[in-house]
């Protein structure tokens, strides 16, 4: 028998897969925004850029940028009743007007 993995990429087929057009893209201006204190950003992962990328279980939640720590940000995002904070790159983060 095979054992189930149980690793931070686990059961992240159809999460982290692209679709066909934005296969083979770089995505420079997501990669380049900077953001400032208070902006609301929006965390969605891709796939194709490991560094930085916060757990699968953030993807798709709305934060607020509380600080820029090097290269990446420090994300304020809800989950449940607690406040967490998520460390991430720019690649994975999306402006919320």
């Amino acid at each position: 028998m095979v054992t189930r993995t149980k690793g931070s990429r686990q059961g992240t087929r159809s999460i982290l897969k692209k679709g066909k057009r934005e296969r083979r893209r770089l995505f420079i201006g997501r990669a380049m925004h900077s953001y400032n204190e208070g902006d609301k950003v929006a965390i969605v992962l891709d796939g194709a850029q490991q560094k930085g990328m916060p757990h699968r279980r953030f993807q798709g939640r709305t934060g607020v940028i509380e600080s820029s720590q090097g290269r990446a940000y420090v994300v304020k995002v809800a989950d449940g009743n607690k406040m967490k904070t998520v460390v991430s790159r720019p690649e994975h983060l999306r402006p919320i007007e």
